[in-house]
Order: C-alpha cells, then structure tokens, then sequence
C-alpha cells in the first residue's frame, strides 16, 4: 500500500515585517517570558530520514521472501523433473501411435486401382467378387452393373511425382481399361508402361495427376529385421484406404501361386493383415517409408482371406522395375 506523505508539523517561524525588530530584540522585553517560551519539536534530518525508508523497505522485502517461501526464485531443473513432466504428459495426453503417423505420411501416396474388363472366371476372382459386393452392401451374387466390369481391385503407390505408380502384374494383367482414384479423389485412365513379371509388378502412368501429388518415400532393406514393425495400406475388397500394422516375420521367402503358375522369391513376410485388394499397396516402416510391395498372402484353402502370413517385394526389386534404383 502506498504511504501518505509525511509533512513535518512544526510551525513555520512568522516573517519579520520591515523596519521591526524581532521580539526577541525589541526594547523591554521580557527576558521571563522568553525564557518560559516552549523549546522548538525535534526534526528528522535528511540522513536520518533516508536511512529509516531503507530500513522499512528491506524489511518488507524480507517478509515478502518468507511469506511467499522463495516461489519467485528460479530454480534449477534435474533430469528427475524433466521425466517427471514428460511422464505426467504421456499420462494425460493421448499421442498417435507409431503405425498412426506412419500411416499419415504414406497416405497421399496410394491409389486405388482398377481394372476393367472380362470378368475372371477363376475360383479366386469369384471369391474376390463376392467380397467386394458385400463391401459395397450388396448380394455376394450380385451382377456387375451394365458398362464396365470391374475385372480386380488393387492399390499402387506414387513413385514419381509425374504419375508413375507402382502395383502388381496381377492386379491389371487382362484389363482393357485401368483407372486410379488419387489421394484427393481425383479419378484418372492409367497405362501399363513396364511390367516385371518375375516379381509380379508393373508400372502405371496416370493421364491426368493432382496439382500436389506426393511420391512416396522409399526405404533399402539392408538393415530389415524379423520383428521390426510395418504398417500395409490398400483397399482389401475395395474398402480404403485401409490400414493394418504387424511385425516383419521373416525374410528371403518363397511362394508359389495357387494356380502353380509362378514362384516368387527373395521375399518379405509379414503379419499385419492383408486381403485381396490389398496387392499393390506398400508396406512401410514406422517412418511412412516403403519397403516394399505387398504382393501375395499365404493360404492353403481357395478362401482367399488372411490367415496370419503376407508377403511383398522387397522395394529394390519394385524400383527396378521402373528401371532405377533409388538408392
């Protein structure tokens, strides 16, 4: 609180009028009555005055210091503190999981694929028919609509920004149209411009890309592990993009179609849950990098669904198929 001022309370001395003399002085004065007069009150000299505002002062700075027990002081954080707040902030924060940003980062980089054509008149094409119609909400018999027929669904990913897109052989092989649904929704014609059938891939050019197409980041396999983790993104049954993570299970895999037709190897085996309409789609790390094409899932009956083993071309193999090597 702001203190008043203070004024000194002793009477000003009355200013001696021209030409008179101080009563004091003045002829016939009684020396009694100045004797009897009351001595002058004692005053604060400047000094003394300075010195108790001080005084006052640093008392209250002391009081201040202990009522307010030092908060004011800044103190010196340790590492237990540190890991203290970042505990408390884990504890009452939810943070996105790992496959949740990977799956973020790889996400404006896959296309959904489809061929259109002939309709396949093998048992697994039929299955995966009936998957997509009761993905859409349909009868699993359902008829294809008049026009165009979808032939097979895939995924592709975006390797170059001016459209190239990675996806299986066996996901286009037979069509006589292809068409890609970007990130954005933009729907496009594609062409086979290269394909590698002894890894069951091919390159797609789009016609028409968006403005601000992202390719993909891609990763070597060199320093791959059994047990690291991985995250798939595609359309299984056409529903997507969808995502499923896993650990790496294993590598150099073989694996022979059903039909028996052909047998890929040098593979990457996986267990994060892949379906038909996922062939195509990449398999990445936790950075959203790819490190691979998921190509195949293992099953020994004609259901077609996953049972736990999903493989994909290791992506130097991918890359070489557009005639490069990224790394």
């Amino acid at each position: 609180m702001r203190r008043p001022a203070l004024y000194s309370s002793s009477p000003r001395a009355a200013p001696e009028s021209a030409g008179e003399p101080a009563a004091a002085d003045a002829p016939g004065a009684d020396a009694a009555a100045v004797a009897a007069a009351p001595p002058p009150k004692a005053r604060w000299k400047p000094g003394a005055w300075s010195f108790a505002v001080l005084v006052l002062l640093s008392a209250c700075l002391v009081s201040g210091s202990y009522w307010y027990g030092g908060r004011h002081t800044p103190q010196k954080l340790t590492q237990k503190d540190i890991d203290s707040a970042v505990l408390r902030t884990l504890q009452t924060n939810t943070l996105p999981s790992p496959a949740a940003k990977a799956a973020e980062i790889i996400r404006p980089s896959v296309v959904r694929v489809v061929g259109y054509g002939p309709e396949k008149a093998t048992p697994e094409a039929k299955t995966e028919k009936r998957g997509r119609n009761l993905a859409k909400g349909k009868p699993p018999e359902a008829p294809d609509p008049p026009g165009e027929v979808e032939r097979g669904v895939g995924t592709g990913v975006v390797i170059v920004d001016k459209g190239l897109i990675l996806t299986n052989l066996h996901v286009v092989a037979g069509s006589e149209k292809i068409k890609v649904t970007f990130y954005d929704g933009l729907e496009a014609d594609a062409a086979v411009v290269s394909v590698q059938p002894e890894n069951d891939l091919a390159v797609l050019q789009a016609k028409k890309i968006p403005d601000d197409l992202i390719p993909a980041t891609m990763r070597s396999t060199d320093d791959l592990q059994s047990g690291d983790q991985v995250v798939a993104v595609g359309f299984p049954f056409g529903i997507g993009p969808s995502v499923s993570a896993g650990v790496v299970s294993g590598l150099k895999r073989a694996f022979r179609s059903p039909e028996g037709k052909q047998e890929l190897s040098n593979l990457i085996q996986f267990d994060a849950a892949a379906n038909p309409g996922n062939s195509g789609g990449p398999l990445v790390n936790m950075d959203g990098e790819v490190l691979g094409i998921v190509t195949a899932i293992l099953n020994p009956t004609q259901a077609r669904t996953f049972i736990g083993i999903g493989f994909a071309v290791p992506i130097e193999n991918a890359a070489s198929a557009v005639g490069t090597s990224p790394f």
